[in-house]
């Protein structure tokens, strides 16, 4: 018999460990990203004037860490579906 056969389980359960890993990577850097980048800001909007405006990130850095913090939930919860189903099994 084939280890697919004997326990489809277990596999469900290895493939939704391999599905949350690059989810829970890409939400920790994106995390890091967007506290770099708003520290970054901070410090800037400190050392402007007081008549300057204030600094703000772009929209194309916004749209990253948005897509990236989606894509990452994404990745955990098709993770914790297939977690789910394998219970079912």
């Amino acid at each position: 018999m084939s280890l697919l056969q004997q326990s489809p389980g277990m596999i469900l359960n290895a493939l939704a460990l391999l599905a949350a890993g690059p989810g829970i990577w890409l939400l920790h850097t994106t995390r890091n990203l967007e506290q770099r980048e708003t520290t970054h800001l901070h410090k800037l909007t400190e050392q402007a004037p007081i008549d300057e405006p204030m600094h703000l990130m772009d929209v194309p850095t916004l749209r990253m860490i948005r897509l990236s913090y989606r894509l990452g939930a994404a990745c955990l919860g098709f993770a914790l579906l297939l977690s789910w189903v394998s219970t079912k099994l």
